[in-house]
């Protein structure tokens, strides 16, 4: 099972494959998700700090592309099928939004 480093918080584990958000949400973490795991909004973005997230899909571009961002390490956690151990930062967060979270991504 990959190990997430989530800066300044637990390491939690994902099962291969999985959602990053999901495994996120399902550890505790504190993350936007407000289109539901659409690529829509971009509110589940992360800071890929370490590890390989892999490659950036079209809806993925397309959206980060529409919003003005380009930074490289900036992923849609929506977007990452974890197949690796990975160290992120959630860049979005409920507490920090003072928004509701959103729908609950599908797997």
């Amino acid at each position: 099972m990959p190990t997430i480093h989530v800066e300044g918080k637990q390491a939690i584990e994902a099962a291969d494959g999985q959602k990053l958000v999901l495994a996120l949400e399902d550890n505790g973490v504190d993350i936007l998700h407000r289109c539901g795991g659409n690529a829509r909004c971009t509110t589940c973005r992360v800071e890929v700090i370490e590890g390989d997230a892999g490659a950036i899909g079209e809806a993925e571009a397309a959206i980060l592309a529409a919003k003005g961002i380009a930074e490289p390490n900036i992923r849609l956690s929506c977007q990452i099928r974890v197949h690796s151990d990975l160290t992120v930062k959630p860049v979005m967060t409920v507490s920090g939004s003072g928004m509701d979270a959103g729908k609950r991504p599908e797997e």
